[in-house]
């Protein structure tokens, strides 16, 4: 006879992930000793979050996008969080939490962002716009209306040196028929039409060439922050760490001689009856 409260159970979650049960770990029907050992990490990931296994070569290239962003020193605010939190007496996995809930739509959300300016360039190339011209627009329309044109431009480098290498990737990838390189065309055309407006070179950085590479593999833009925060995980599980071996009692963004600036009222006397 059927237990109708298992079978309530079973409806109110429901997921095609995994399969678990006493002995038994599947991952989208795959047992899992099978996959320990035979696929890499990155496989892992697409896997997880598309249903089916990659081939060798677009593990490789996402496994590519996924280094490049690992980290990017204590100035970058989740490392410096990181850091902070693991003075302040908490463990790895509050540091690693506390540094990943800063990555946000400013900080950790640009991938995402050019990832959806892509896709919108995309769209105008496909209601029959020249690529050029369907790039300008965006990028005109988007600059209007007081927005960011995320992936372009870097405030530490003048060329970031991470995109050339995955725009270089990509190509290659192109090549041997991995992928289109629509979105690589897409995304140079973004850098020509800020040069343009700007008058003056706005090259590609880190956002801009793994968003690139994302869409050249079919993620949505969507899941263009997942990934980051997946690959900035790793830099900051790396500088907790090192934070917590070095020691250090709550330490602060600054030395405390540096001081900060105070815009508040000057000193002044509590009145009687105040």
């Amino acid at each position: 006879m059927t237990d109708p409260t298992a079978e309530k159970m079973a409806d109110w979650w429901q997921t095609s992930v995994i399969d678990m049960s006493p002995g038994v770990i599947r991952f989208r029907g795959y047992a899992i000793e099978d996959l320990i050992g035979n696929v890499s990490f990155p496989a892992m990931i697409w896997l997880m979050l598309r249903g089916e296994l990659p081939s060798a070569a677009q593990a490789d290239l996402l496994g590519a996008a996924l280094v490049a962003a690992v980290d990017h020193g204590p100035q970058a605010p989740s490392i410096a969080i990181a850091r902070m939190a693991a003075t302040c007496g908490v463990g790895i996995n509050s540091a690693m939490a506390s540094a990943i809930n800063a990555l946000g739509d400013i900080h950790g959300g640009a991938g995402q962002q050019a990832m959806s300016l892509y896709a919108a360039i995309e769209a105008r190339v496909a209601g029959g716009a020249a690529l050029d011209m369907a790039a300008a627009a965006e990028v005109a329309e988007r600059l209007a209306s007081k927005q960011m044109i995320e992936g372009f431009g870097h405030r530490f480098h003048p060329v970031d040196p991470r995109a050339p290498r995955l725009l270089a990737l990509v190509e290659d990838a192109r090549r041997g028929g991995l992928v289109s390189g629509r979105y690589a065309a897409i995304a140079l055309a973004v850098e020509a039409a800020l040069a343009k407006r700007k008058g003056k070179p706005l090259p590609m950085n880190i956002d801009g060439a793994t968003a690139v590479i994302y869409c050249e593999l079919g993620f949505p833009p969507e899941l263009g922050r997942g990934l980051f925060v997946l690959s900035r995980s790793v830099g900051i599980l790396a500088h907790a760490w090192e934070q917590t071996q070095q020691g250090g009692r709550i330490k602060g963004p600054v030395p405390p001689s540096v001081g900060y600036g105070y815009t508040g009222p000057a000193p002044r006397p509590l009145e009687q009856g105040e």
